[in-house]
């Protein structure tokens, strides 16, 4: 409300001073009396419209609270929510019809937002209004033209977007805001709402001149627009001044007051309406309705009595005067009284509003410390009981930790008691020690001289075997074998340290080791593993029973533990090499062929034994090792069998368990557990793939194939391996697919016709012819068979501490000529002893005799 400043002191006394005494006029006191209405109706409240228009934005939740707000201040009054849709500005479509369709749209949107602010109305028990208009330029524009066109009295608006809200928050902080209050006409009351409080509030004016705002934070300071005497006074002494200063006030409110007193009823009670006091907008509204027609009154009252009229003029317009000016000083005095407590009790309302706000937050506040107090006295409460329960822990550990140390403190002076007498007890046993030691290496001594004479008639009994012609026994030929103590093989393979293991198979781990100066590899038999005694026997009693150059040489075994010891090959296994593992050189594509030959030729030998064939059964490039000269040999012979044939065929079988590696075993062994010839051949094609492709075993014959049929097979060759030819390449891809055929009938003969592919390919790789196993004619002997001194074919091998292999005399004669170092490696020799290498005297007899 526009804030009208209290009657100045000297006003209020001095009446007379303010108020001329110059006669007025009968036509002027429908003008004064105008002046004394309106200012009546100044001093009383403000009447406000009985309709608030609230004005609301797009988004519900931005306007809800200030709806919200209007509802519970409205006083009962009518709601109406009023909404300004500015449209689109541009169309990201095209098309009148779709343009119409878009407009179409945005007005039914327009409705759903009206409905929903309709549906918060009818939720709170009000039936709200609404009203709205399209405006193309701005919405702060079109709610100014909604308040002109519509003639608002009361607007409810936002003043601040929710997030700029503070309670301290005392100025309008949107630009539609600000635009409104500068811009909406005066007599418009605006109250500016921000997250459902009263930010700021526009006031009417009443003179239709400036608008002044007000903030319930803001503080409040009077203003200064003309109180009700000064705007009586100042409309009187301009119509004194139009009448030339001849006007009396005392005049007119005499000829005002007779109709009072001459009404139709005669009585003269007017008097009495202006001596009583009376608020003054009382007055105003009895004054209004009563000097409705003056002229007819005066009219009247001329005609009734001129006479008493012109009878005493002076003293009556005394009298009058002064009863007017007393009723009217007494009038403005209600006036300014009036409009002061209403002005003190606007200042009190909102210095208490103001305070129950703060009371609110404050009561609030403490509420909230309050429960975290209490929050937090419980979590302190529950802290110690913790502690509490922890510390009573702590004691009853500390407790316990006390009487075990009192027990460890007496374990440990008994245990004191007795180390003295175990220190004595191990000087003792040091003594026992050395002597034992001293001893064993008199034991060690003469068990060398013992190996030395059990070689030596090793060999007589060779020479005697040879003499005889006799045919020798499978205990016999076990004989030939050296055996050793269990001691030794720990003692070689430094008591099995996984340093020197070189490998994992089914039958064990295989260690690298020393055995009698001589370079080994010790298979040990696993506790854990599936296979046993009968393995064991069966690669002794097979390696017994074959000579071949590619066939592992078997130096001895420790019966005790199962043990075989074999020659060392440097170059480890076959997959190994194909995947250069320690970083070892690939190998060429021309050795990979003479591998592929040599493990044929082991093969065949296997697969034409006499009475009875031998099938490996676990063929894989792990069992194929390689020497220093990268010369192939087969081994792992503990699933290999002696077939035997059917009544009702000749074909060899042996029906068992399928085991060995699942990516080369034959597909009908595992089906059927028949193990044939044939099974070989089948784990043969897929090692000839690996050695084309150095691929992966499993799903590799599909693969090779594919590649064959689409005519690209060069893009499948090991690189590693070099260019290979590729008719050659090709040959042997379509010959190891024969091989890998899943029915064995469709399989080749190794003999008739894979050796017979294999042997060309080798010998014109070496330049050199080999032994045709169909015709057993002589040829050149493998080169292994040859003394790296003499040149020639041994006769009576023996292995020095390098690991290879020489004539006996030579090799003697080598070291008795003063010679510490090996003849092939140029390395020294850490001792000169050396072993018979009988696996390979055989193979060379064998040779000799065929």
């Amino acid at each position: 409300m526009a804030v009208v400043s209290p009657m100045s002191p000297a006003m209020a006394t001095t009446p007379h001073q303010v108020y001329p005494t110059t006669p007025l006029r009968g036509s002027e006191v429908p003008l004064i009396m105008s002046g004394l209405r309106e200012a009546a109706e100044a001093s009383s409240p403000n009447v406000v419209d009985d309709i608030i228009h609230v004005a609301v934005a797009k988004d519900v939740k931005d306007s809800r609270l200030n709806l919200i707000w209007a509802i519970q201040n409205s006083g009962g009054k009518r709601i109406c929510i009023l909404y300004v849709h500015v449209p689109a500005a541009t169309i990201p479509i095209t098309g009148e019809h779709r343009v119409q369709e878009h407009r179409e749209n945005e007005e039914q949107g327009m409705r759903n937002i009206l409905n929903d602010y309709l549906l918060i109305c009818r939720r709170m028990g009000v039936e709200a209004e609404k009203l709205h208009i399209v405006d193309k330029d701005c919405i702060e524009k079109g709610i100014v033209e909604l308040i002109c066109k519509h003639n608002i009295k009361k607007l409810v608006m936002g003043a601040a977007s929710d997030k700029y809200h503070s309670r301290r928050m005392t100025e309008l902080r949107s630009r539609k805001a600000i635009y409104v209050r500068e811009n909406a006409p005066a007599y418009c009351h605006i109250q500016f709402i921000c997250k459902g409080y009263l930010i700021y509030t526009r006031n009417l004016s009443l003179d239709g001149g400036n608008v002044e705002v007000r903030s319930p934070l803001a503080p409040q300071t009077p203003s200064r627009s003309p109180s009700l005497g000064q705007q009586l006074y100042r409309r009187v002494r301009s119509v004194n001044e139009r009448n030339g200063g001849r006007m009396s006030l005392a005049s007119p409110i005499r000829f005002l007051m007779q109709p009072n007193r001459f009404g139709r009823e005669g009585t003269s009670n007017g008097s009495d309406v202006l001596s009583r006091p009376a608020s003054p907008l009382v007055s105003s509204r009895s004054s209004v309705n009563f000097i409705s027609e003056p002229s007819e009154n005066a009219s009247a009252l001329n005609s009734s009595s001129p006479n008493a009229i012109q009878a005493s003029p002076s003293r009556l317009d005394s009298e009058m005067d002064e009863t007017l000016y007393d009723q009217l000083q007494q009038a403005m005095a209600e006036a300014e009284n009036a409009r002061q407590d209403a002005y003190q009790e606007s200042i009190r309302r909102g210095n208490a509003e103001r305070n129950a706000i703060e009371a609110i937050r404050r009561a609030k506040a403490a509420e909230m410390k309050y429960e975290k107090e209490v929050k937090l006295r419980k979590e302190l409460e529950e802290a110690i009981k913790r502690e509490k329960e922890e510390i009573d822990c702590m004691k009853s550990q500390r407790e316990k930790l006390n009487e075990e140390l009192q027990h460890a403190l007496h374990k440990n002076s008994l245990l004191e008691s007795k180390i003295a007498s175990t220190q004595l007890m191990l000087e003792e046993l040091d003594q026992k020690n050395k002597s034992a030691m001293d001893t064993l290496e008199k034991y060690k001594q003469e068990r060398e001289d013992l190996q030395t004479q059990r070689d030596n008639a090793l060999k007589e009994a060779e020479e005697l075997r040879r003499e005889k012609q006799g045919e020798a026994s499978t205990s016999h030929v076990f004989q030939l074998f050296s055996e050793f103590s269990f001691a030794e093989i720990k003692e070689a393979t430094n008591n099995f340290s996984p340093s020197q293991k070189i490998g994992e198979g089914g039958y064990g781990s295989i260690y690298k080791g020393i055995l009698r100066q001589t370079e080994v590899a010790v298979k040990m038999l696993s506790p854990d593993s599936k296979q046993g005694p009968k393995e064991f026997q069966q690669e002794v009693e097979v390696l017994s029973k074959l000579r071949h150059p590619n066939l592992i040489t078997l130096i001895g075994t420790c019966p005790e533990s199962w043990t075989l010891v074999y020659e060392y090959l440097s170059n480890g296994s076959l997959e190994d090499r194909l995947s250069c593992e320690d970083n070892t050189p690939p190998l060429s594509w021309q050795t990979r062929i003479r591998i592929a030959a040599e493990v044929c030729s082991t093969l065949v030998c296997l697969h034409s034994n006499k009475p009875h064939s031998i099938v490996h059964g676990d063929l894989k490039p792990a069992n194929i090792l390689l020497d220093a000269n990268l010369v192939s040999k087969l081994s792992d012979f503990g699933i290999s069998r002696l077939l035997s044939c059917r009544e009702d065929s000749t074909t060899q079988f042996w029906i068992t368990d399928p085991k060995g590696t699942f990516a080369y075993m034959d597909p009908e062994f595992f089906a059927s557990g028949e193990l044939t010839p044939k099974s070989d051949v089948y784990s043969f094609g897929i090692i000839l793939l690996k050695l084309l492709t150095g691929k992966p075993a499993v799903g590799i014959a599909k693969v090779v194939e594919s590649a064959l049929v689409a005519g690209k097979l060069n893009s499948l060759l090991d690189p590693l391996a070099g260019d290979w030819p590729l008719a050659l390449a090709e040959k042997l891809a379509r010959l190891a697919l024969r091989c890998c055929e899943m029915e064995r009938r469709n399989r080749p003969d190794l003999h008739l016709e894979v050796w017979r592919i294999l042997e060309p390919m080798k010998a014109s790789l070496s330049g050199e012819n080999t032994l045709g196993l169909g015709s057993q004619e002589l040829c050149q002997p493998p080169p292994y068979f040859i003394c790296p001194i003499f040149k020639e074919v041994m006769r009576d091998p023996h292995m020095a501490a390098d690991g290879h292999t020489y004539e006996a005399e030579a090799i003697r004669g080598w070291l008795d000529s003063g010679r510490d170092t090996s003849p092939v490696t140029n390395s020294k020799l850490v001792m000169h002893n050396l072993v018979p290498n009988h696996a390979l005297r055989y193979a060379i007899q064998d040779w000799l005799e065929s």
